[in-house]
């Protein structure tokens, strides 16, 4: 007999030692065919996890890279744009300034100057306003631009429109700007505690009737805002502006419910649908859910996006008002139904005056807020 049992103990026990080539015995010449073990193929190398890539530092002595200034809309789209109409049609222009001459000009000239007032209150810190609605062309964005050129219209101290939309948002557009350079996410890497309100204003877009205004892209498809920056931003912005308007995502988006959690105020507008009035109703049924009272700090606006809409405003405030909520209507104007920058002096006399109750509600609420 052989001593084939004991060598296989020797292997098997050289292998439990750890020994990477284990030696076989002599096998004699007869039995070379038959016991010659398989050559061994050689194993795979273990897997292992790449070694992690260091993160880095921006060097704060390397300037960050200047984007290039686009324009907000093609040049040859905006030819087509024609020429702005007005808000109010002629016969109702002069309808509008009959009733002017017959009525209490007294009265008029009280509630103006109430409204007013509102709008101008003082301010110790920088007031947020965030504006969303459930869905996108309800006219988001041109309540935005109406709010930001009320307040750059009272307001003496610095006002800011900040646009935390998705990437094709229309808020520039909106507020007149022919061009956008610097965005949200590139002001984000580049403020320091030590800027001054001049060193800010560099990155911004200046608005024709005052103010400024801070786009959240270039016009490109891309990623949208994150919360982050979003924080990042509205932040270390709130010490340079008495009041930021920000041009929300729809909701549900993370960025929105951050906006809406964490202003002083908010503005929801609804559609004047009924799919639209149903949904914005929800919309506050969760504000009111929130641990901090947020719907004593939200304005809702109705808008009317048609002139032959069949939906009856006065029920539909009530049903808006319900949980609490002042409710602004919007009237239909062809200025904004028009589309492309928003002339203030081209709006209907009635939306001038729902911007200016707009902006009186909304800064109440924003007070309110220690």
């Amino acid at each position: 007999m052989t001593g084939g049992g004991d060598w296989q103990r020797d292997v098997l026990r050289q292998l439990t030692d750890g020994n990477p080539e284990p030696v076989a015995p002599a096998v004699p010449e007869e039995h070379a065919a038959q016991a010659a073990p398989e050559p061994r193929q050689p194993s795979p190398p273990a897997a292992s996890a790449p070694p992690p890539v260091p993160r880095r530092t921006p060097d704060p002595r390397v300037p960050a890279p200047v984007p290039e200034s686009l324009p907000t809309v093609d040049p040859r789209l905006a030819l087509a744009l024609g020429n702005p109409h007005h808000g109010d049609s002629a016969a109702r222009r002069a309808g509008t300034s009959l009733r002017r001459l017959t009525a209490s000009a007294t009265q008029e000239v009280a509630e103006q100057t109430r409204l007013a007032q509102e709008v101008q209150q003082p301010v110790t810190t920088g007031r947020v306003i965030a504006v969303t609605s459930i869905r996108g062309g309800v006219g988001k964005s041109t309540v935005s631009a109406l709010l930001g050129r009320t307040f750059n219209h009272y307001r003496h101290d610095p006002v800011l429109t900040l646009e935390a939309d998705a990437a094709l948002g229309t808020l520039p557009v909106r507020m007149g700007a022919d061009t956008v350079r610097w965005c949200c996410a590139d002001l984000a890497r580049i403020l320091t505690p030590a800027m001054q309100l001049t060193d800010i204003t560099g990155y911004l877009v200046p608005v024709a009737d005052g103010g400024w205004l801070l786009p959240a892209s270039q016009g490109r498809v891309g990623a949208p805002m994150d919360i982050r920056t979003y924080r990042t931003v509205t932040l270390a912005l709130r010490r340079y502006f008495a009041v930021t308007v920000v041009d929300c995502e729809t909701l549900p988006g993370e960025v929105a419910r951050t906006a809406m959690d964490t202003a002083h105020a908010r503005v929801v507008v609804a559609p004047m649908t009924a799919e639209g009035i149903h949904g914005t109703r929800q919309v506050l049924d969760w504000l009111g859910q929130l641990p901090h009272s947020a719907l004593a700090g939200t304005v809702v606006v109705l808008s009317a996006n048609s002139p032959d809409t069949t939906m009856d405003p006065k029920t539909a405030a009530a049903h808006l008002r319900e949980p609490g909520v002042p409710v602004v209507p919007l009237p239909y104007d062809r200025h904004l139904a028009q589309g492309g920058p928003i002339h203030t002096a081209m709006l209907g006399r009635s939306t001038r005056d729902a911007a200016v109750r707009l902006a009186a509600e909304a800064m109440r609420r924003a007070v309110r807020v220690r």
